[in-house]
């Protein structure tokens, strides 16, 4: 595809970028970081870790989204007693009217769906957490003897609540490292809090339009892999990921007394694809460094376990994130 091509689609994903904001400014008010990493997920096809405390409009932020996509939508809620057949589906035992003869039919899971909601995603057991893995890597499910090809475009957008980790099961470090982003949702502010209350305490409901189909999506999905990348921005996002190991040579003091592991190559990936996707929101084909750094807290948040010296101390993985940030220099170029 030409250089030509390539600005027209991206010009094209940049006006469907701002009409979607506003579709979803009708239901949500604010959060536009928020949002713009939800859609900095979908364009780049990942799966997306969304933390907040209760009643900062997690579920209703997905629900309007897959409505504005016109996506199939299934919410799971994730609690102790589920199990992973509830998600994958199952075997039963069926009689054939035609011939009378049972037979096995499999019953699909909520998982058959485009965008999947994992509600409350470490209320449930690692046996049903690890369900999701096959479908969010390999965007299919095995079930007995056969293996199922998920329909595209396929999203896990799964929910955590920071705040009351009684009878919770964290997710394992290779879980997260599945999701493309890990997205914080803080409290609005007050003048947008009080938008909230006037908006949700009318009998007023907002008419949400679609703005594109699953083929669409995929093709603009396709269209921001074909963006070119320097191999000073490549270099530049590896160097931040190798950055955060604590055995690698020459990294800074403060990653071997604050990380006990560091991202894998997967955090060099994603920090590639959300920085040539965030370009292609903002309508440009030129990917920067600073493009990978503006998504290098949400790509490497949760790609990183602190030492139990950090924890002790209140260091979070943020706070190493952006010290890293100002630490990791740009190559010099030739």
């Amino acid at each position: 595809m030409s250089q030509e091509s390539i600005e027209i689609q991206i010009e094209s994903l940049h006006r469907l970028h701002n009409a979607m904001l506003a579709e979803l400014g009708k239901v949500i008010v604010g959060q536009r970081e928020v949002l713009e990493e939800l859609l900095i997920t979908i364009f780049a096809g990942g799966h997306n870790l969304i933390e907040g405390v209760p009643g900062l409009a997690k579920t209703l932020m997905i629900s309007t989204l897959s409505r504005v996509l016109a996506l199939n939508f299934k919410r799971i809620q994730f609690t102790p007693d589920l199990m992973p057949s509830d998600i994958i589906g199952t075997n039963v035992i069926e009689e054939n009217h035609e011939t009378g003869k049972r037979e096995i039919v499999f019953v699909a899971g909520p998982i058959f769906s485009n965008i999947v909601l994992a509600d409350e995603i470490n209320r449930t057991p690692p046996k049903t957490q690890a369900a999701l893995l096959q479908a969010m890597q390999e965007h299919e499910v095995t079930a007995g003897r056969k293996t199922y090809i998920l329909e595209e475009p396929f999203f896990v957008l799964a929910t955590q609540n920071p705040i009351d980790q009684e009878g919770t099961y964290p997710l394992p470090e290779a879980q997260k490292d599945r999701f493309l982003m890990n997205t914080f949702i803080k409290y609005p502010k007050l003048l947008e809090e009080e938008d909230i209350v006037m908006q949700t305490t009318t009998n007023t409901e907002a008419d949400v339009r679609p703005l594109l189909d699953g083929p669409t999506l995929l093709a603009h999905q396709h269209n921001v892999r074909n963006i070119p990348v320097s191999r000073h921005v490549t270099g530049f996002a590896v160097d931040l990921a190798r950055a955060t190991r604590p055995h690698e040579p020459g990294v800074p003091a403060f990653i071997k007394e604050q990380v006990s592991w560091g991202a894998g190559p997967r955090a060099s990936q994603a920090l590639i694809l959300a920085a040539k996707t965030y370009a292609a929101l903002s309508g440009r084909i030129n990917v920067s460094c600073d493009d990978v750094r503006h998504v290098a807290l949400p790509v490497l948040r949760h790609r990183i376990l602190a030492s139990f010296t950090a924890e002790a101390e209140g260091i979070s993985t943020d706070t190493i994130v952006q010290q890293l940030l100002k630490e990791v220099r740009e190559r010099a170029t030739s």
